[in-house]
């Protein structure tokens, strides 16, 4: 069977856009070009690329049947046919994967999935996440068949594909980065947050730049990304996923990030990737980290008052002031016993109802919305009508779904039941909890609770808006040839790397260490390790980066540390899972076998016991520091930072400390060898210890959860504090503070 990429068709408007058909015919008039969406014949308001966006959107929302408009309202995982293993479960071209599997379960929800044809001919969907990791001209003859697919619909509504970040190194982690290495690969978003503090944020338009240009080529034109949230508190796993612990820092990002990405500071253009910040109103504010993805995590716990407007607001407000396409609210809930008062926009004190963020009126309509000025959709996390219902579990699947819409959701993720959406339709249109009877779930309207044409509408116009700014309905199709030449631009893997360089932060240079100049090598042998939490997988890693640095950076390797010269340790600790509670509060300490204490079913201290590991064989470190020592010698570890860790079991045993953020070793060796003056600075404060976050026997943090590191010292007992009125912050044994901020230089 013949594939879409070769059966497009183009047509070249003098100063308007190129029309892209594969099926469609398009009319002609007044000399122009237009492609005939619904194959009528008649220019039709939405089918006329000189209406704006918004014209043509609502004209569009107004004509699509409720069938289709419940097909725009979902957006889940999709695979590719080429990743099928089983061959009779693809379509002709081998590009679709047809599937069907009857219970298909993710950690977000559990449903029926259809194969590809079906769900976007018969149920509509137009919305798509994806995270394989195929060639960038595969991915551009995928989009390309499943628009083609689109286009046989009705009225031509195109595929918008969407993808978590893939431009960063790093461990490829379901709903984070979905994918590394096939695009320009740049730090961990902490990494980048660091070269920013040490070095400006205009690299961050070099970055934008090389995100747009890639995603652009291929077709892929939305981005769940990236994330406004700051860390507060240290525990909470996802935070390798920021930019930092600095409200300013991230919103300095934002302010150029989101431009650069999506064409223009006025919102999305046709060259331009359609970006999703994530995740209001700030995801900082755990319960002592326990994430939102499961139930111990379920509520936003905010100690000190007005904490949400200091540290959590500030990056989305910058988002919204940059016109981001779309803005996607947590999972979790407001704890008002938990809480001091918080306040909005205007100073009123906020009622703290205990919904989840989609569901919760207030947070998306009042404070995003009117105070704020949003003006874009708002996109749910994944799960919230399933697995994550937090603070609706009572409701049905139909009800959730229409609650989450009437109170301004636009667009659900992690779900594409377009059934359970039809249900709330028809309980409107029928008079479900008027006419027909039914009893009204206590605390919610009726209104509230089904979905009626008119909030269909409103969501739909929202998301068609985005497409039509896209300009995915005059051409949503991409060249592969011209997708895989752009990948491999030079400039933008330069551009990657010297940011891998400016994102290394020296911690320590004690006497000088460093840089290793061919002086300071000359005649010494180097002995390299990496420390994983899988002692296995760490003896791999270290084979592989011997064999990857020989003879580079004039390093002369040695086996054994007994008669090194120098010592350089990579250390990558591990701790907790995405998507899973840890047993105890998660562990930030370097460690191997450390007793730590339960948690019980209300999130407190527990009296038991278990072990936890970080990183294998931690003990080694010291002794390669104690034996390289009696030869005269000195040990150079690497940190890699993707949480706040305690490194009081490493630093005293290294001459010079560096910290990276998935981070190129090659880069860190740049900066070790003194190809690289180091510049970056640490965009998180480092925890003095276990007692500087301390949980009480009522489950409260002694250093509160709402509060960036920075400014812990604030809320600290003033017994805890040193001579500098410091509490909180690691200080090194040259009495340095490992804080926001802080990096040296040779």
């Amino acid at each position: 069977m013949e594939k879409a990429t070769s059966r497009i068709r183009y047509y070249n408007n003098e100063n308007g856009p190129v029309i892209g058909v594969t099926v469609k015919p398009v009319i002609e008039q007044d000399g122009l070009y237009f492609k005939d969406l619904n194959g009528d014949g008649k220019l039709a308001v939405y089918k006329d690329w000189r209406k704006t966006p918004e014209e043509r959107a609502k004209a569009l929302a107004e004509e699509l049947s409720p069938k289709e408009k419940f097909g725009l309202l979902f957006l889940n995982t999709w695979k590719m046919g080429l990743f099928q293993e089983d061959k009779e479960k693809v379509d002709a071209t081998g590009l679709l994967n047809e599937e069907i599997i009857e219970k298909d379960e993710s950690i977000f929800n559990v449903e029926k999935s259809y194969g590809t044809t079906y769900t976007v001919k018969e149920m509509g969907i137009r919305h798509l996440i994806f995270r394989q990791n195929p060639k960038p001209e595969e991915l551009a003859d995928w989009i390309n068949q499943l628009n083609l697919l689109a286009e046989e619909g009705e009225h031509a509504v195109p595929m918008l594909i969407t993808s978590n970040s893939r431009n960063e190194n790093g461990e490829m982690v379901f709903g984070m980065n979905d994918a590394a290495g096939v695009f320009a690969t740049w730090p961990g978003t902490m990494g980048i947050g660091a070269a920013v503090k040490g070095n400006g944020p205009e690299l961050i338009e070099d970055f934008a730049e090389c995100i747009r240009r890639e995603w652009d080529a291929v077709g892929m034109k939305k981005g769940y990304m990236y994330m406004a949230d700051v860390v507060t508190d240290p525990r909470w796993q996802r935070s390798y996923g920021t930019f930092g612990e600095d409200p300013q820092l991230v919103s300095q990002i934002m302010d150029r990030l989101i431009p650069g990405i999506q064409g223009s500071g006025e919102g999305v253009t046709t060259d331009g990737v359609a970006v999703t910040v994530k995740h209001f109103p700030g995801g900082g504010a755990r319960e002592n980290g326990f994430d939102p993805h499961y139930e111990q995590g379920q509520w936003n716990v905010y100690q000190t008052e007005n904490s949400l407007q200091k540290y959590h607001i500030p990056a989305f407000q910058t988002a919204v002031d940059r016109h981001a396409s779309s803005i996607m609210p947590y999972y979790a809930k407001p704890a008002a016993q938990k809480s001091q008062k918080q306040y909005d926009m205007l100073g009123n004190e906020i009622e703290m109802k205990p919904l989840g963020f989609a569901f919760n009126r207030f947070f998306t309509e009042t404070l995003l919305r009117e105070q704020m000025g949003f003006k874009g959709y708002i996109n749910s996390d994944s799960g919230i009508t399933n697995k994550m219902a937090w603070g609706v579990e009572e409701l049905d699947v139909p009800s959730r779904i229409a609650l989450a819409v009437n109170s301004g959701v636009d667009m659900i993720s992690g779900s594409l039941d377009v059934f359970s959406a039809q249900e709330a339709y028809e309980r409107w249109k029928n008079g479900y909890y008027t006419t027909q009877g039914h009893p009204v779930p206590a605390g919610y309207t009726a209104e509230q609770l089904t979905l009626s044409e008119e909030a269909l509408n409103r969501a739909a116009a929202r998301t068609l808006k985005e497409q039509f700014e896209l300009g995915l309905f005059e051409n949503p199709y991409r060249d592969p040839e011209t997708a895989a030449e752009v990948i491999a631009t030079e400039k933008h893997w330069k551009d990657a790397y010297r940011v891998h360089q400016q994102s290394v932060v020296l911690l320590k240079n004690k006497d000088g260490v460093l840089p290793l100049n061919s002086e300071k090598l000359s005649g010494k042998k180097v002995y390299v390790e990496c420390f994983k939490k899988d002692g296995e997988a760490a003896v791999q890693e270290t084979e592989k980066l011997r064999e990857s640095i020989a003879g580079k950076h004039g390093l002369v390797l040695t086996d054994s540390y007994e008669d090194a010269g120098y010592a350089f340790l990579l250390i990558n600790p591990s701790s907790g899972e995405y998507f899973n509670a840890t047993k105890g509060y998660l562990e930030l300490d370097i460690c191997d076998k450390k007793q730590v204490a339960d948690v019980d079913g209300n999130g407190c201290p527990a009296e038991t016991f278990h072990e936890e590991t970080t990183l294998s064989g931690v003990d080694r470190i010291k002794k390669i520091y104690e034996t390289v020592h009696e030869n005269g010698g000195a040990v150079i570890s690497n940190i890699n930072f993707t949480l706040a860790w305690m490194v009081g079991n490493v630093e005293p045993y290294a001459d010079a400390l560096l910290a990276g953020f998935d981070t190129y070793t090659d880069a860190v060796l740049d900066v070790v060898t003194g190809t690289y003056n180091p510049t970056g600075k640490m965009p998180i404060t480092l925890p003095k210890e276990d007692s500087v976050i301390a949980v009480d026997k009522s489950g409260v943090c002694i250093s509160p959860n709402d509060v960036p590191g920075y400014d812990k010292d604030r809320y600290m007992p003033d017994d805890m504090k040193d001579e500098n009125g410091k509490a909180y912050a690691y200080r090194d044994e040259l009495g340095n503070y490992y804080e926001l901020g802080f990096g040296l230089n040779f």
